[in-house]
């Protein structure tokens, strides 16, 4: 049942007989109480009070007495302007415990996207560069965004806009000319063509002719020369077989990975549109759209030598995916710096004339230290997401070793722990959050961190093993006291959580739900026996053990974590 519609039209009919009035919307204003002691649900009259001319109290005193209890109302009460909602609490227990275990991992999940494409475009990595922490949280947000939009019934595309054009490759193809070796680079791979790299500005200090053979060999790129098109893409392929070990330990993947060069041939007509709608200016030698009108500085579309620019290349890539997917939202997943960068290639595509300019929205976050300590490529302080993760997993292995001596298949737990206590620490925070990643934090286990939640789904599974197959029909009266009701009442929250964190852009709200889940839950298990000598009520309390592992299981993979079964 779904319990808040329930209400919704008890009120409505009252509303009708009392006052001969409707109110649309009844739904959405009702609230859940902080307070169980409150009532299950609450409707505040405040509302309606500028429309009756009466007070909220009088109007939710009225109410009250117009709306009678029955196998769903236990009673009503009038607090204040409040109305509150008690329900049959057995009745209530039941009801959601057995949609959960109905819907398993489909729980909180709907077809309000069907028909509908969301292009995701997050992780972004950078060419001929190692993957490191920074972009943890471009592709865990992505990732989780991707998992929350199909959950909620969407057709998600993943497009990893890979940062793969520039002088810089020509640099690259001229020092691996000189001075690289092929096989190499295989065994190498990215840190061999970072060192070629590396190797290039050095010996180019003391030969600046140099760098006119990085920009010739760049110019050969564009115009499509067969050498420097083959060796380019091989640096390629060398990068995206580095980054993909990665992406398999995250869990993460994407359906396209058309970068910056893909939409060389794409802009001109981009800019030939932009000349044809006068919105094109000549400014200092370089061409731009003025944003003065709308309190920001030009955006620049061309630079005084002709060379294209990132909102080139942004505003190319738009037109392709609108015109590929029809998409009905495309989210960028990029950290805040790029706000401005953003806010004026979207407001070009709105001065174009195109009303789908509004269906493109940045997914900002905030920025990524270490152990308090801010990154910095040029300081040489870079921590690498492999590395990272690895360690991860190492110090997991050392915990489990302590806590968990004779678990079997130690190395895989120690992987789904580890990992996973990295991926929830990113997405735990409101996004637009500054992250301080913290191993101490990180890999608690008592807390809000990841391995808290799963161990919390470890201990619902050993019960369930321990319960085995029991036969009475669930006496759900066994669920009437407090603690299982708080969890009943989170349990019944998740499907409104996915949809609000859908709305936001904001996985942190699945992340923090599951703690809240795990902590409710592991309050009712200290609290109560749940295999007791009347079997009806041994049942009752192992299906909401069962629901409880069912719906974390759920939230943690919409985050991209892993959940263990035994820890």
């Amino acid at each position: 049942m779904e319990f808040k519609e329930y209400i919704a039209g008890k009120i409505t009919e009252a509303m009708e007989i009392i006052f001969g009035q409707s109110v649309e919307g009844v739904e959405g204003f009702l609230e859940t109480p902080p307070n169980p002691d409150m009532g299950d649900f609450a409707f505040p009259c405040f509302k309606l009070s500028k429309m009756l001319r009466m007070g909220p109290p009088a109007i939710a005193g009225k109410l009250a007495d117009a709306i009678a209890s029955d196998a769903v109302i236990d009673r009503v009460e009038c607090v204040g302007g409040y109305l509150n909602f008690f329900l049959h609490k057995s009745g209530y227990a039941q009801s959601i415990v057995e949609r959960v275990l109905q819907q398993g991992d489909q729980y909180g999940s709907s077809d309000e996207g069907q028909g509908r494409v969301i292009c995701i475009d997050y992780s972004s990595i950078n060419i001929a560069k190692r993957f490191h922490i920074g972009h943890l949280s471009t592709t865990m947000i992505g990732n989780a965004l991707y998992k929350i939009y199909e959950h909620l019934g969407y057709k998600c595309v993943g497009i990893n806009h890979l940062g793969d054009w520039g002088t810089q490759f020509g640099k690259m193809i001229a020092a691996y000319l000189k001075w690289g070796d092929r096989e190499q680079v295989e065994r190498g791979g990215v840190n061999a063509l970072v060192a070629l790299y590396v190797r290039f500005h050095k010996e180019a200090e003391a030969d600046p002719t140099l760098e006119d053979e990085g920009r010739l060999w760049f110019k050969k790129i564009e115009d499509g020369d067969p050498q420097a098109v083959e060796i380019f893409t091989w640096f390629k392929d060398v990068t995206l077989r580095d980054a993909k070990r990665v992406y398999d330990m995250l869990g993460v993947k994407f359906d396209s990975y058309a970068g910056e060069s893909f939409y060389n041939d794409k802009m001109q007509p981009v800019i030939d549109e932009l000349r044809e709608k006068g919105l094109l200016e000549e400014s200092q030698g370089a061409y731009v759209v003025n944003l003065e009108a709308d309190g920001m500085p030009p955006c620049l579309i061309l630079k005084k030598d002709g060379a294209t620019l990132y909102a080139t290349r942004d505003l190319a890539a738009a037109f392709y995916r609108k015109k590929t997917y029809n998409f009905y939202k495309t989210l960028y997943v990029v950290a805040y710096q790029q706000n401005l960068h953003f806010k004026q290639w979207f407001k070009v595509v709105e001065k174009m004339g195109y009303d789908w300019a509004r269906d493109m929205e940045h997914v900002a976050f905030g920025m990524v230290s270490y152990e308090g300590r801010a990154l910095s490529t040029r300081e040489g302080y870079v921590v690498y997401l492999d590395e990272l993760l690895e360690r991860a997993v190492e110090k997991a292995r050392v915990i489990i070793d302590e806590k968990s001596p004779n678990l079997a298949d130690k190395d895989k737990v120690a992987r789904q722990v580890g990992i996973g206590a990295v991926v929830f620490f990113d997405l735990f925070n409101n996004r637009i959050k500054d992250i301080d990643f913290r191993w101490e934090r990180a890999l608690n286990f008592d807390g809000e961190t990841g391995p808290y939640v799963q161990y919390t789904h470890a201990r619902c599974c050993s019960v369930l093993a321990k319960a085995g197959q029991i036969a009475a029909a669930p006496d759900y009266a066994a669920l009437d006291n407090p603690t299982a009701q708080e969890v009943v009442r989170t349990l019944e929250r998740f499907p409104e959580v996915v949809r609000e964190a859908c709305q936001r852009n904001e996985p942190s709200l699945v992340t923090r739900f599951s703690v809240e889940l795990a902590s409710n839950f592991n309050r009712f298990y200290y609290e109560n026996h749940i295999l007791v000598e009347d079997p009806a009520q041994s049942a009752a309390r192992v299906n909401l053990t069962a629901a409880t592992a069912s719906c974390i299981r759920t939230a943690l993979s919409l985050i991209g974590v892993e959940a263990p079964e035994k820890m």
